[in-house]
């Protein structure tokens, strides 16, 4: 086996870990358990250590582990400086505790930007460069590759797409900031704006799930729109139309080759996509920004995070 690594994707509900050989994305080993978030920091990187032990080659010489986090860190220290969703997950020193109790070098990576690893080596973004990933989901993440590696910045903050602001008087932020992105265009967001609409009266076939007695989710409106409900319509090119200007302003600081598209929401396809391209088209400042470029869907689904993290053991 050439050089072992271990990739772990460290989620609020699950924690997966897999081996993989050198550089291949395909796995020799795959291991998934619930986090079990709720019972605190010490107990997530106890349960951490045995999914990483249950896939563990049987020589494990060589080896380098890499994990993706939810949420904040200093890359260069390994800590999580906080974790949204992740109760007592503030100034957590997680890549020392992990050293110390597994004796293997261990990389830690925010989630979005490991995941822009993973599409930039093997996914839909594959040697392009500049490359940026965006994921929206339940939020707004992102990572930009610039010369073969990940923008961190000075600290390791860097990317923090969802935080854009583009918006300055709307909507509050779950950061506390009003505005982002993230409140004008993640699945939550859409799903408030749904839920809004029909507390007001609209007429719509949304309104059938609000009478089985739960709010409508984002999902819902996705798939909504793409039966041609015409309130979901008008919510998710609202939103596409977000993303687009957004993705604009960050051609014009990254001037890219290629921006790739993750996460549940980019899912929702065409109702999204192509406000997202008028809009893009309609906010660039030259047509320049437009030559060589091209906006394309994620290609890992769900393993870019796992594939990510593999690329990044191999810099532990």
């Amino acid at each position: 086996m050439s050089q072992p690594l271990i990739a772990v994707d460290f989620g609020g509900t699950s924690l997966r870990a897999a081996l993989f050989a050198g550089d291949s994305p395909q796995p020799e080993r795959h291991k998934k358990i619930p986090t079990q978030a709720d019972k605190g920091p010490a107990h997530v990187i106890r349960r951490m250590v045995k999914v990483i032990k249950s896939v563990m080659p049987e020589s494990p010489k060589g080896l380098k582990i890499g994990v993706g986090v939810p949420g904040p860190l200093d890359p260069f220290e390994g800590v999580v400086l906080e974790a949204p969703n992740l109760p007592g997950w503030k100034d957590i020193p997680l890549q020392a505790k992990l050293q110390s109790l597994l004796d293997f070098p261990v990389r830690l990576g925010n989630d979005a930007n490991v995941a822009a690893l993973g599409e930039w080596r093997h996914g839909a973004g594959e040697q392009t460069d500049p490359m940026l990933y965006i994921n929206i989901g339940t939020g707004i993440g992102g990572g930009v590759i610039l010369g073969g590696e990940i923008l961190l910045g000075i600290h390791g903050l860097a990317a923090e797409i969802g935080h854009m602001t583009v918006m300055p008087d709307g909507p509050l932020c779950g950061c506390g900031q009003r505005g982002h992105l993230e409140a004008l265009a993640a699945g939550p967001a859409i799903a408030r704006q749904a839920n809004k609409h029909l507390d007001e009266g609209a007429n719509s076939s949304l309104t059938s799930i609000r009478e089985s007695g739960r709010e409508v989710t984002g999902v819902d409106v996705g798939r909504a729109a793409n039966e041609g409900d015409p309130l979901a319509l008008e919510i998710i090119q609202t939103a596409g139309e977000t993303v687009g200007l957004a993705i604009a302003s960050l051609l014009h600081i990254f001037n890219p080759e290629r921006v790739v598209l993750g996460g549940g929401v980019s899912l929702v396809g065409a109702p999204l996509l192509e406000p997202m391209r008028i809009s893009l088209r309609q906010h660039v400042m030259h047509p320049g920004y437009l030559q060589d470029f091209n906006l394309v869907r994620a290609a890992l689904g769900d393993d870019a995070g796992l594939v990510g993290a593999m690329v990044l053991a191999a810099t532990a």
